[in-house]
C-alpha cells in the first residue's frame, strides 16, 4: 500500500530574523557541568529521575538546572522570559515551558525559566503540533513540516543551554523519547545530535517494568553511530520490584554485548503518584477512584491540558475523582463535572458529542449537579466558540454546551500570567496561572466566579470568568485554581464535601524530598557526577 502522500508539504514558518541567540551573561564565571539522561523508549521515567536527580544534588549544596531541548506534551507552565525587557512595574514577562521541567525547577528549588526547555510541542491534531519556540507560539504545523525546520532551531537550544550552564554548577539534561530513534539522527535537537554539538556525556535509562530491558538497550547499542556509543558512560534500570538478583546475569549479558557498564538500579517509587504526571499517557493507565464522599468526574478529552490542575483535589482523602475514558459515560452518582483545558476546544466538543457526555452534562445539570470549566472547559461551557483564523484547526465555529451567556473566538496574542491573588467572593488566596488564547464576552461575565485583587482591600477587583444564576454552573480561565489550600477548602465546602487540613504545596515538597532520598539510596551520585562534564 503507498502511504506516501501526493499533496505538496505545507511552507515552514518561518523562523524570525530577529530571534535572539540566547548567551550567557557578560563577565559569567561559570560554566556548569552536564550530564545527559536518554531512554530508550518514551515513557521510561526519564523526567522523574531527573527530577530526583536535581532535588538529591541540590540537597547536597550545589547550584543545580535541568534542560531539555525539546518536549511534546499539552501540559505547560508559565516561566520567566529572560530575554524580553521588563515590564513598567518591574516584573517580568513570561513564556511557556513543559510542566515537566517546571517540576524538575522546583526540585532545583529555582524558578522556572523558558531556557529550560526552548522548543515546546503542543499537539493540537494527530499529525500536528503548535510550535513554541523559547516560550513564545512560533506557529502550527504538521509533523513533517516540523521535521524539515527543526534543524534551524539548534542554535537556540544551544544557546539556552549554554546560558544556564553559565549560572549553575550542574545541568541535568533529558533527552526526548527513545534515543535510538537513528532515522532522525541529521535532524535532531534533543538527543545524540544533541549530545555531540554540546559535547555532552549520556546515561542510558530503560524501564523494567513494561518488559524487554534486554533487548532495548543491547538493540539502541546496535543502532547507535560508533561515535554515540562512544559518548554512552552507562546504563541504568528503572521501575524495578522484587529480588534483583534474579536479573543480574541479564545485566552481565547487557554489558558484554554493549561494553556499557551497570551504573545500577532504581527502584519502583512509590510516591511518584504525589508528583505531577510528565503528559496524558499517565490517564490512559487510570488509578481507581477514591473512597471520598464528594466524587468528581473529568471526561478525558483527546486534546487534554494541564490536567494536572485536578491532582490537588485528587489528593484530598474526602474527594474522589473518576477520569471518564471513551466509550464509558459520565457517572450518574457524580457531584461535580470538571471540564480540564485543551489544547483544541472545538474538537474536543465534538469528542464530547461523539461520545455521548454532552447529554450527560446535560443531565446532571438538570439533576442539580455542578459543573465547572478550566480555561478550554469554560470556553466550551458558552453558545460557541469561534476559530475563524484556524489557529486550532480548521477555521470555523462550533456550538458549545449552552450553559453560560458567553461566547469566545480564538486568536490574539497568547495570555501568559502568574497569579498571586485574592479572591473577594471567596475571601481565599488565589494562585496559578493563565494561558490561553481565546478572548472571551457575553452577559454571563456580568456575574463572575471570582474577583481578583492584589489584596483582600484593594478594589475594584478584576472579574475573572463567569458563573450561572443558581451557581451549579462556573468556569474561569485560571489554571492552578486548587492548588490554594484556603480555596481548594472553600469550594469543596460549596460543593457538598469535606476538606481534610492539607498543605499540598508541602506534600509536593516531601514527594521531592523522598525521591531525592529514594535516588540517592539507590544510586551511586558520586559516580554520576563524576560523568558530568
Amino acid at each position: 500500500m503507498n502511504v506516501v502522500s501526493s499533496k505538496p508539504l505545507p511552507p515552514v514558518p518561518a523562523i524570525p530574523e530577529d530571534l535572539p541567540i540566547p548567551k550567557p551573561p557578560p563577565g559569567a564565571k561559570k560554566r556548569a557541568r552536564a550530564l545527559m539522561i536518554q531512554g530508550t523508549s518514551s515513557d521510561v521515567g526519564k523526567s522523574l529521575l531527573v527530577a530526583g536527580l536535581c532535588r538529591a544534588f541540590t540537597r547536597r549544596g550545589l547550584d543545580v538546572r535541568p534542560f531539555k531541548a525539546q518536549n511534546m506534551s499539552n501540559n505547560a507552565a508559565v516561566a520567566v522570559d529572560s530575554d524580553a525587557l521588563p515590564n513598567p512595574d518591574g516584573t517580568w514577562p513570561h513564556g511557556e515551558i513543559g510542566r515537566a521541567q517546571a517540576l524538575q525547577a522546583r526540585a532545583c528549588r529555582q524558578a522556572p525559566s523558558i531556557d529550560m526547555n526552548p522548543v515546546l510541542l503542543k499537539p493540537q491534531t494527530e499529525i500536528g503540533a503548535q510550535v513554541v519556540l523559547r516560550g513564545r507560539v512560533l506557529g502550527n504545523c504538521p509533523a513533517r513540516v516540523y521535521h524539515r525546520m527543526r534543524h534551524a532551531l539548534m542554535p537556540s537550544v544551544l544557546g539556552s543551554l549554554e546560558k544556564l550552564r553559565a549560572d549553575a554548577d550542574l545541568v541535568i539534561v533529558e533527552g526526548a523519547g527513545s534515543g535510538a530513534e537513528v532515522y532522525l539522527r541529521d535532524s535532531d535537537i534533543t538527543n545524540m545530535r544533541l549530545a555531540e554539538r554540546a559535547d555532552l556525556p549520556v546515561v542510558f535509562l530503560s524501564d523494567i517494568d513494561r518488559g524487554g530491558t534486554m533487548g532495548a538497550l543491547v538493540g539502541t547499542h546496535a543502532l547507535l553511530r560508533p561515535e554515540d556509543n562512544a559518548r554512552v558512560r552507562g546504563y541504568l534500570i528503572n521501575k524495578f520490584r522484587g529480588d534483583f538478583t534474579i536479573f543480574e546475569p541479564a545485566c552481565d549479558t547487557i554489558t558484554q554485548r554493549t561494553g556499557w557498564p551497570f551504573l545500577g538500579v532504581v527502584r519502583w517509587f512509590e510516591g511518584g503518584a504525589r508528583l505531577p504526571a510528565e503528559d496524558s499517557l499517565a490517564l490512559e493507565r487510570p488509578a481507581e477512584p477514591g473512597a471520598g464522599d464528594l466524587r468528581i468526574a473529568v471526561p478525558r478529552l483527546s486534546r487534554i491540558a494541564n490536567f494536572d490542575d485536578i491532582d490537588p483535589l485528587a489528593a484530598e482523602p474526602g474527594v474522589s475523582v473518576s477520569w471518564v475514558q471513551p466509550g464509558m459515560p459520565i457517572p450518574r452518582d457524580t457531584h461535580v463535572i470538571i471540564l480540564p483545558g485543551s489544547k483544541a476546544t472545538r474538537a474536543d466538543l465534538d469528542v464530547l458529542r461523539r461520545e455521548g457526555w454532552d447529554i450527560d452534562i446535560r443531565a446532571h445539570v438538570r439533576q442539580g449537579g455542578h459543573v465547572v470549566g478550566l480555561c478550554a472547559g469554560f470556553q466550551m461551557l458558552g453558545r460557541v466558540v469561534r476559530d475563524p483564523q484556524g489557529i486550532e484547526g480548521p477555521p470555523g465555529e462550533t456550538d458549545g454546551l449552552g450553559l453560560l451567556d458567553i461566547e469566545t473566538e480564538i486568536g490574539g496574542d497568547k495570555r501568559l500570567i502568574d497569579l498571586a491573588l485574592h479572591d473577594a467572593e471567596s475571601g481565599c488566596p488565589v494562585t496559578g496561572y493563565e494561558m490561553h488564547m481565546g478572548r472571551t464576552a457575553g452577559a454571563g461575565l456580568d456575574r463572575p466566579w471570582l474577583r481578583l485583587s492584589e489584596t483582600p482591600d484593594d478594589g475594584p477587583a478584576r472579574a475573572e470568568g463567569a458563573i450561572s444564576a443558581d451557581g451549579r454552573v462556573m468556569g474561569a480561565y485560571v489554571h492552578g485554581l486548587f492548588g490554594g489550600d484556603a480555596f481548594r477548602a472553600h469550594w469543596i465546602a460549596r460543593m457538598g464535601g469535606e476538606a481534610a487540613r492539607m498543605n499540598y504545596d508541602a506534600r509536593v515538597e516531601q514527594a521531592l524530598d523522598d525521591l531525592a532520598a529514594h535516588v540517592e539510596a539507590n544510586l551511586d551520585l558520586d559516580a554520576l557526577l563524576d560523568m558530568a562534564t
